[in-house]
């Protein structure tokens, strides 16, 4: 039988207290300077084993690319350094999703600003002509980054960010969307503001809830689009607080929607929307409350329940919350929820969905940010013990920006030490931060974290400034760090062979080998507690991981005389819901300790029905007592290594060849047409207008509120695409890519055998966004 996940946790966090050095030099629970980003993290994407890609907004950043201040690079995780990349829009607060095959788009954003995040100087916001940047509302950014290794990632044309509104863009204006991936690959994105400030609602007095006066984006579309954009409802009752929704797509295909304190499913074929219980305690988690909000882990032991835990943000009063120019109280006063609550809105058992209360964290957090860690446990890292997200130069109340204490800052108190949150361990004993260092850089508005495929965490940015500004009480940041957690301070870690490049929804077992000096002790101990987990980091930005999840692979084993074991492994669960298709982690945990991740593709790599074919029935498991470790160290132990990801590597019958791109199949789009107003700052650029000779096959929209329009060619910047559209090509033999193979119902559910706008918000610099709030002071 396979051990709990409580298992290893507990035993992983007893066995090594932090504080001691692991094999590789990483102390557990320590920070260490992860380098400089060039362009504050405010978004991050893991985008293959070596490479995370790293978005900012527009702004005076001093790292330059082109010519102009740069808002993108991308991070070489071996190096801790970074490379500007060309990025021709804004994407100030935008959503991003993987695709299929291994592809990242991000969606939406703001407008073209220059200086002080004033409105671009061409168009009223549609491109400054100093920071050289494009209106970004309806941008579709594409990255195909699989393959962009060593230095082609900042420099191979293949590997650049192709961000051209002419052929690919949104149907509405979004900023502050949710983007949620779909069983099929599609995704859907939700929500946001087309205009707007520091909450998406006019307050007290509101004659238009349901558009805002033009700055709300109450509805959903998706990507490749399917039509024009569908109103939700649910956005429209959750008022001002429905930016940035917390969204999980179930096993029914429905998806889990959070907004306010309001929860529901929504089916996004009939677009039914199904009410839930309100969040408790009147606590609000969606930003910029901004609580810490993830999935559990989805194991064999908890038949893949999905269960979302929501801890931290804030329950201020409504009225608090105030309205598009700022809230109506001295925010950083008023302190962040330390309550944790747990729903199942799909449960198991047939009983009705209801918010459990769950242990309380070590501290109260706004701006908290969940990582899930390859040994089943959950980090919670960043954020303030005071106020929300958000900056501005005023509130109802300090009506001066000369006596904000915290310059533009709407919190206070960060919060520098990690805490660690076991599923499943007994009531009041979930959470732990003992031994754990303590980060001296204060990690608030617009910080994000990453899990690495060494299983350490990257964690960047924090600018709650509407430009850059490195003197302010809490200046924009740059410097990085690596977080290890406890697991690093064991002596040793797996290091596994077979390691497969595709992972399929059903079909044939593979194999994966253990050598002997993965461990110590007990062979059969080290096997019974080997578990084997598909990780998903997903897109980091505002506290939020989009796509994060973890589940884990079934397995059996057998144990060899000279100490290794073979782990016979089940693909993944015959439902893509589960885990939808695209790029994932793959690790082994030997007694808690995680291996290096090695990066996959689960599903077929295209857009559409994933095909899936029955369960393999797995070999029993061959114990063999005499049968021991060579590794150094405790068999109950919890370690994890950094470096690079080649040891996970080993080469298998499951190979596959990654292509970069989208996908195949989507209906070819003609160009869209030209920017309004735009053609006299395009001259003064030096680069040449970019003419493709075929559109991007991905589905466009007609021009909506003057935003898009052709874009010019910059150096570094993709112009074309030509490769963009080759489906993943399969070797994995699993069952599931025969195309007679059983097609299982999607919307049923898996059980398997346990053994195994031209606005910042708030832009005080921006006179014109609609505020019709009578008691906000203006500028």
């Amino acid at each position: 039988m396979l051990a709990p996940l409580l298992a290893i946790g507990l035993g992983a966090s007893s066995a090594f207290a932090a504080g001691a050095a692991g094999a590789e030099g990483h102390k557990g629970g320590s920070f260490e300077d992860g380098g400089d980003t060039l362009v504050s993290g405010m978004m991050l994407m893991l985008g293959n084993d070596e490479k995370v890609y790293i978005l900012d907004k527009s702004e005076g950043n001093a790292a330059q690319v082109n010519g102009h201040a740069a808002w993108g690079s991308v991070y070489d995780i071996a190096t801790r350094t970074a490379t500007t990349l060309e990025v021709i829009t804004n994407p100030f607060c935008s959503s991003g999703m993987h695709m299929p095959n291994g592809s990242y788009i991000t969606f939406g954003g703001n407008s073209a600003v220059g200086p002080g995040a004033n409105p671009g100087d061409v168009g009223n916001g549609l491109f400054d002509t100093t920071y050289q940047d494009y209106a970004g509302q309806q941008a579709v950014r594409i990255l195909n980054p699989l393959t962009c290794t060593g230095d082609d990632a900042a420099t191979s044309d293949d590997c650049q960010w192709f961000d051209n509104s002419t052929v690919a863009r949104l149907q509405a204006m979004r900023w502050y969307s949710t983007a949620e991936p779909m069983g099929d690959g599609t995704v859907a994105v939700i929500g946001g503001f087309s205009n707007g400030g520091y909450i998406n609602r006019n307050y007290p007095e509101n004659p238009d809830p349901v558009w805002q006066g033009g700055a709300s984006q109450p509805t959903y579309e998706f990507w490749p689009s399917r039509g024009q954009p569908v109103l939700m409802q649910f956005l429209v009752d959750a008022g001002g607080l429905n930016s940035y929704p917390h969204t999980f797509l179930m096993a029914s295909g429905k998806a889990l929607l959070q907004a306010n304190v309001s929860t529901m499913l929504w089916d996004p074929v009939s677009g039914d929307e199904i009410p839930l219980p309100p969040m408790p305690d009147n606590i609000v988690r969606v930003y910029p409350a901004s609580g810490a909000v993830a999935m559990l882990p989805l194991t064999p032991a908890n038949n893949y329940s999905q269960t979302v835990l929501f801890c931290g943000g804030s329950d201020m009063p409504d009225d608090a919350w105030g309205n598009y120019s700022w809230p109506f109280i001295n925010t950083w006063d008023y302190p962040a929820s330390a309550k944790c609550h747990q729903l199942e809105p799909e449960p198991q058992d047939g009983s009705a969905p209801a918010y459990v209360d769950d242990d309380p964290m070590p501290e109260g957090r706004t701006m908290g940010q969940f990582i899930l860690l390859p040994n089943g446990q959950m980090l919670v890292v960043n954020g303030g013990l005071n106020g929300t997200a958000g900056y501005s130069t005023q509130t109802l109340l300090t009506t001066s920006y000369s006596d904000m204490p915290f310059g533009m800052s709407l919190a206070a108190g960060p919060v520098g030490t990690p805490a660690i949150y076991t599923p499943g361990a007994p009531a009041g004993q979930r959470w732990s931060n003992a031994g754990f260092d303590t980060s001296d850089i204060p990690r608030l508005y617009h910080s994000s974290a990453l899990l690495l495929p060494d299983a350490s965490v990257l964690i960047a940015g924090s600018n709650p400034n509407v430009d850059v500004n490195t003197s302010t009480f809490f200046p924009t940041t740059y410097k990085a760090e690596i977080w290890y957690p406890p697991y690093f301070s064991a002596p040793t870690r797996p290091v596994p062979s077979g390691v497969p490049k595709t992972i399929s929804y059903g079909g044939d077992s593979f194999d994966i080998t253990i050598p002997a000096s993965s461990y110590s002790g007990s062979a059969n101990d080290a096997a019974d507690n080997t578990t084997v987990m598909l990780m998903r980091p997903g897109f980091t930005t505002h506290a939020m991981n989009m796509g994060q999840r973890a589940l884990q692979l079934n397995n059996t084993y057998t144990v060899n005389q000279d100490g290794s074991y073979i782990l016979h492994v089940a693909q993944a669960p015959p439902n893509a819901n589960l885990f939808q298709p695209g790029p994932a982690l793959f690790f082994v945990n030997v007694n808690g300790i995680p291996s290096n991740g090695t990066m996959l593709i689960v599903g077929n790599g295209q857009v559409g029905t994933q095909p899936t074919a029955d369960v393999a029935q797995l070999p029993p498991s061959v114990r063999l007592d005499s049968a021991k470790g060579t590794g150094s160290g405790s068999s109950n132990s919890n370690s994890s290594s950094s470096g690079n990801n080649t040891a996970n590597s080993a080469s298998s019958s499951h190979t596959g060849a990654i292509v970069g791109g989208i996908v195949a199949a989507i209906a070819l789009v003609g160009i869209l047409g030209a920017v309004f107003g735009i053609c006299i700052s395009r001259r003064k650029r030096a680069a040449s207008q970019l003419t493709p000779g075929a559109a991007y096959p991905m589905g466009a929209a007609s021009g909506v509120g003057g935003v898009g329009g052709a874009v010019p060619s910059r150096g570094g910047i993709r112009n074309s695409d030509s490769s963009a559209f080759v489906p993943l090509q399969q070797d994995n033999s699993s069952s599931a890519w025969d195309p007679n193979a059983s097609n299982v119902n999607l919307h049923s559910p898996y059980r398997d055998d346990i053994r195994g706008g031209n606005s910042g918000e708030f832009d005080p610099y921006y006179q014109n966004a609609p505020r019709m709030s009578t008691n906000a002071a203006r500028y």
